[in-house]
């Protein structure tokens, strides 16, 4: 996401205040007592979002319930690299734990994606049943089989919108729209069948991009349009609830399996209490930001969802054989019918 810096302030003087300003926020120690456990958390999300308000708490409680043999410091903000990179370095075993989309993690773990399918979910409810329970699950395990731990219970990232310099009220005007999409390829695929020209570009370097015109179109939950400041370099917000994601916490495995069980059980009952706290403070977020873009001075259109879908029958055909029947079919125990 861009940088929001006071004017006048390098961007050398703006890490070197940022690293402070994290350095407060790794959970404090005991002098006597050092960590059995320490590691390092990236997110692309700013200190200020539900995200990481909530996990700061989190960790703290995380630090207190295992008498300190665990503490994790955040960096927020994208300051280990975008999100391709923070995955890179999950990978590695550079970094110990990340918050991801599952599109994200999709070239892969292809089925990932699977929540975040086109029009999947007609609202926030039904989908946090099919990720608390059998959807979320067959994640999991996916995830698992390429030795990614990822844990139960993830926090919102809501329902994805789009933004450009100009109306999109239906799939006509989506045509040869040069549009930022995630480094996932279901959403390049989605907004290849709506027409659109998608280029994947990490959140971290989506607002130059914007400003530049390397592409005139973006989209995101609203959360992530008012943070980035997407307002100040887009004229229009339209409403598609095209897709809906959440932030998953992925471990690398090796530095999951070298945590006590105990600790193992802290970590994820704390994910799932703070994760319900992170849900409801997400959604009163939300339901404000409408008018806050509003008044940023952002034109607000609803999208005639019928004529966007009226252009994924081959994008729904192709993505249930990528996913296979059995989890297609765990998918619409949620959604009903999607073809």
């Amino acid at each position: 996401m861009a940088e929001r810096r006071p004017p006048g302030l390098t961007r050398r003087r703006f890490t070197a205040a940022a690293a402070a300003t994290i350095a407060s926020i790794a959970v404090v120690r005991s002098p006597a007592r050092a960590a059995q456990f320490s590691y390092k958390y990236g997110t692309d999300q700013s200190l200020e979002s539900p995200l990481c308000s909530r996990a700061v708490e989190m960790w703290h409680a995380v630090e207190r319930e295992t008498g300190g043999r665990l503490s994790v410091k955040m960096f927020p903000n994208s300051i280990l690299g975008g999100d391709s990179q923070m995955f890179s370095q999950i990978r590695s075993g550079a970094l110990e734990l990340v918050t991801l989309t599952g599109g994200l993690m999709a070239g892969v773990v292809p089925n990932a994606s699977l929540p975040e399918v086109a029009f999947a979910f007609a609202d926030p409810q039904r989908a946090f049943a099919a990720i608390d329970g059998d959807v979320g699950a067959y994640v999991i395990k996916e995830c698992a089989a390429k030795d990614l731990v990822v844990l139960p219970h993830p926090w919102d990232n809501g329902f994805r919108q789009i933004t450009a310099n100009k109306p999109v009220r239906t799939a006509a005007d989506l045509d040869g729209l040069k549009i930022r999409v995630p480094a996932a390829p279901m959403y390049l695929d989605l907004f290849k069948s709506l027409g659109a020209a998608p280029t994947p570009i990490n959140v971290s370097e989506l607002y130059t991009a914007l400003q530049t015109h390397v592409v005139d179109a973006q989209e995101n939950a609203l959360l992530n349009i008012e943070q980035s400041n997407i307002y100040q370099v887009q004229k229009t917000l339209n409403f598609s609830n095209h897709s809906w994601s959440v932030w998953w916490f992925v471990f690398n495995a090796d530095a999951w399996k070298a945590l006590p069980p105990d600790v193992q059980a802290v970590v994820t009952r704390n994910v799932a209490k703070y994760g319900l706290l992170q849900r409801r403070d997400f959604a009163a977020r939300t339901a404000s930001l409408t008018d806050r873009l509003h008044r940023q001075g952002m034109t607000v259109y609803a999208c005639d969802v019928a004529s966007l879908k009226a252009r994924l029958t081959a994008y729904y055909a192709r993505w249930k054989a990528t996913f296979g029947p059995a989890a297609w079919a765990t998918l619409e125990k949620y959604t009903g019918s999607l073809a």
